[in-house]
């Protein structure tokens, strides 16, 4: 018989501001525990895990090794749902260097949507809300890194890619928790991080593979008395699986820390640069032809980051603690893009004719729609030209749009945490705040040019296939004010503010009451910096109480119901303000016209559910289980609607009624040999109101619009969800683990009416295997999609036509491909002996 040895673990931030007190836990039983946010730590801001101390490995230096600070709470006393993987998990990912891939690996309800065919910025949709790194994407989860909100200042976005995935101690998904403040809709994703008190020892990773990749990690802690130091850093380099698309990562992260019997305190900094080629999507014409192909080029994005923290926690008294964080972050990121454009020869009607005018395409105005970019006129362009740009007959124009948002971020929080009894029942008190305040500028600027027989956009007025063309390298949209895209220069600032109080009170040894609200507030101000937009300047409120309450009852230590109420909501984006009239359509994401104010988005989230744990149930090992149902309901959600013409070009608007509601299962056994996995989501997104949209790309639209009735689905949300896999030692240095995920047919984007044919079902296996050559030396190797299931989890629309004057496109399908069967290798090499991780649960969810 093998010895195991197991712990559960739930980390639960009430707020994810701080958090890291590491508590031992004895092995002797099976640990629930969950932790709040503020509290200290391993980069900290959110929950942190219970440690416990390896075999062999130097103890911890806690003075108490049974209270709980912060928020923290058993997992059956938390009426919501925690998903959680940890580092162990993700090594199973290590050659994808992206921890969102482990996410969709083994959370019930989560989804990627790879929308830019490149898998380091994708989509991560949970519940049927998006976390996105694509501005211009509503955005329906809060993320926190070591308790600071990352959702990005000006689009709200999440770039995931800037985090180094061997740095991530935890990974956890926590729902119906208005605690984590604006955009927590569908949840919250708190990230981790490590630092020298739970990670010690010396590692070095090197892998190759598929697509020219070449990667490599570092990593390093160590504690020195009351002092601890991590450092980590990783980069990669690829040539991805579809043409012109590149990426380029590297980043570090480091950890200080300082820890006495009361205290504890880290200053954390963290610096990255990504760099990624092209990402949309792909007409299917050219797919078929080859599944390489891409659509227009450049599409380049770049981004950098900076960022420092300090996060601490005290010890007032035996039952109280106090906790904080504290911030700066420095955000900017270039987007380069070559499009197609509606540029030609001026009307034969019109004295210019002869000269270059940009013209609609004949969409007749439907509700919903656009209507001055597109009244069957032309515009001459040309500025400061009285004959405006010469016509070159033949010539397929285009244009180079470029993007550049910077932010630069400050902010902090403080809580503070009682476990006095109450009338003599076990009471957690916990209030406290938050505030972030941003500034950010964003500019857009487009330049004329041409699309070139292997769809790239030049401007340079010798281009390689028409010789010299005149008026190229114009800044020309300052005439298209008119049409929304103009040059745009905006600066603005947000300011974010929230207070928070809640109470967890045991009414019985088995039944606990939890309440509490939080205020949120927010302030967003722009102003327009070239005079073409000035109703984009002004300044925006919006406050909510969000409340929570539930209840948990555990029938048994293998067996707790629990069942939850909460509200959320989330403030319209700089962008989505800027760019919310449908008369003024934004060139998305590169230019903000006139706003009417958007209302903000508000839920209200029901849970319930069984959840529990077996422990000794075959060969040692531990069984978790869940079950539970879901519903939220949102008031004015926001959606991202395409305008004629340009597929670039939309805006936003407020929507009645939205619905998100399912059921998941989940099924786990682990030993120390062993592991095995199986889940199921049914996740049902309707829309639940009667209306017009614009969709002019659809092919079964009605002169661009089209009709949305309560019960049609969202696009691009798989109503069926299933993910299984397992982990085995086949000999005692060898492991094997496979992994596969299929998911059931969704709509494209563009047809919320439900009326064409969906994206088809699919499914993805994946395999990963290690072999330890001695204590110190690892050889591993991952193979993505083995059975190269040629697959999609993005479409739209697009408007037919001839490409460059050489490419019939009869389809008006678009779609990004999925990445095809990969293979990587590489090797693990650690320093002395083995590192040591002072937190190691093996699996700690349900």
């Amino acid at each position: 018989m093998r010895s195991l040895r197991y712990s559960l673990f739930a980390s639960v931030a009430l707020l994810p501001c701080v958090a890291h007190a590491q508590n031992a836990v004895s092995l002797s039983e099976i640990s629930v525990v969950a932790t709040t946010p503020v509290g200290v730590a391993s980069g900290s801001g959110a929950p942190s895990v219970p440690a416990l101390q390896a075999p062999g490995g130097p103890a911890l230096q806690v003075p108490d090794t049974t209270r709980l600070r912060g928020g923290a709470l058993p997992l059956n006393k938390i009426p919501s749902t925690v998903e959680s993987v940890t580092a162990a998990d993700l090594n199973f990912d290590r050659a994808t260097f992206n921890a969102v891939e482990t996410l969709a690996r083994r959370v019930p309800g989560l989804n990627l949507s790879d929308s830019q065919g490149n898998n380091n910025r994708v989509d991560i949709n949970y519940r049927g809300f998006q976390a996105s790194p694509v501005t211009g994407v509503p955005q329906g989860l809060a993320v926190y890194q070591n308790g600071v909100r990352i959702n990005e200042a000006f689009g709200d976005t999440v770039n995931l890619d800037l985090i180094p995935q061997v740095a991530i101690n935890r990974i956890d998904v926590v729902t119906g928790n208005p605690v984590f403040g604006l955009n927590a809709l569908g949840g919250a994703i708190n990230i981790q991080m490590k630092n020298g008190f739970n990670w010690q020892g010396t590692e070095i990773t090197a892998l190759g593979g598929s697509d020219a990749r070449i990667a490599g990690s570092l990593q390093h802690g160590k504690m020195i008395g009351p002092w601890s130091i991590y450092f980590a850093g990783d980069g990669l380099n690829d040539r991805g699986w579809r043409f012109q698309s590149p990426s380029t990562i590297g980043r570090v992260y480091g950890d200080v820390g300082y820890r006495t019997p009361d205290s504890e305190f880290h200053l954390i900094g963290q610096l990255a640069r990504t760099y990624f080629g092209a990402a949309a999507a792909t007409p299917t014409d050219f797919t078929h032809v080859d599944p390489r192909a891409i659509f227009t080029y450049p599409q380049t994005t770049t981004t950098e980051l900076g960022t420092i923290q300090l996060t601490g926690r005290v010890d007032i008294s035996p039952t109280w603690d106090l906790s904080g964080n504290a911030y700066f972050r420095r955000f900017s990121q270039q987007y380069i893009d070559g499009n197609d454009s509606d540029f030609e020869n001026c009307s034969r009607n019109s004295s210019f004719r002869g000269r270059l005018c940009f013209e609609d395409d004949g969409f007749t105005q439907a509700p919903g729609q656009s209507r001055n970019a597109f009244t069957n006129q032309f515009l001459m362009l040309g500025r400061g030209a009285p004959n405006g740009i010469p016509f070159t007959a033949g010539v397929p124009y285009g244009t180079l749009d470029v993007t550049k948002t910077e932010a630069t971020g400050y902010g902090g929080s403080l809580q503070a945490a009682n476990r006095d009894r109450v009338f003599g029942f076990n009471n957690s008190f916990v209030v406290g705040g938050s505030i972030d305040v941003a500034n950010y500028g964003y500019k857009s600027s487009s330049t004329l040019g041409v699309i070139n027989p292997d769809l790239s956009v030049t401007t340079n007025p010798l281009t390689p296939a028409y010789g010299t063309v005149p008026g190229l390298g114009t800044d020309f949209l300052r005439t298209a004010a008119a049409l929304g895209i103009a040059p745009s220069s905006v600066t603005g600032s947000n300011l974010y503010m929230g207070l928070y109080a809640t109470d967890t009170i045991d009414l019985t040894d088995a039944l606990s009451l939890t309440a509490g609200a939080r205020l949120n507030f927010a302030r967003i101000a722009s102003e327009d910096q070239t005079g073409f937009s000035p109703d984009v300047t002004g300044t925006h409120y919006f406050n909510k109480i969000n409340p929570v309450a539930g209840l948990t009852y555990r029938f048994s230590p293998g067996l707790n119901l629990y069942g939850g109420y909460s509200e959320s909501n989330r403030a319209p984006t700089p962008l989505e303000l800027a760019c919310a009239n449908p008369l003024r359509p934004c060139l998305l994401p590169n230019s903000l016209v006139a706003d009417p104010p958007l209302k903000q988005v508000e839920g209200r989230t029901y849970e319930v559910g069984f959840r529990g744990a077996l422990p000794n149930f075959y060969d040692g090992g531990l069984v978790n289980y869940k079950i539970g149902a879901f519903r939220t309901d949102l008031t004015n959600d926001i959606l991202s609607l395409a305008t004629p013409g340009n597929a670039a070009r939309g805006y936003f608007v407020n929507v009645p009624g939205t619905r998100r509601q399912g059921v998941e299962v989940g099924l786990e056994y682990v030993s120390d040999w062993l592991s095995v996995y199986a889940n199921y989501a049914l996740i049902d997104a309707t829309f639940r109101f009667n209306g017009t949209l614009s969709s002019p790309n659809n092919p079964l639209s009605v002169d661009g619009a089209i009709n949305v009735v309560p019960g049609n689905k969202v696009p691009l949300i798989p109503d069926h969800q299933f993910k299984v896999g397992f982990d085995v030692e086949v000999l005692p240095r060898w492991r094997v683990g496979m992994a596969m995920q299929a998911f059931s047919s969704s709509y494209y984007r563009g047809d919320e009416s439900n009326l064409n044919r969906k994206l088809p079902a699919y499914y993805v296996l994946n395999l990963n295997t290690s072999y330890r050559v001695d204590k110190n030396l690892e050889l591993f190797g991952y193979v993505t999609n083995l059975t190269n299931n040629r697959y999609t989890t993005f479409g739209t629309f697009f408007e037919p036509g001839l490409v460059a004057n050489r490419y019939p496109v009869n389809d008006p399908r678009t779609t990004t491909l999925a990445q095809p069967l990969s293979v990587y290798g590489g090797i693990r090499y650690t320093f002395g002996e083995a590192p040591v991780p002072m937190a190691e649960p093996i699996i700690r969810k349900y």
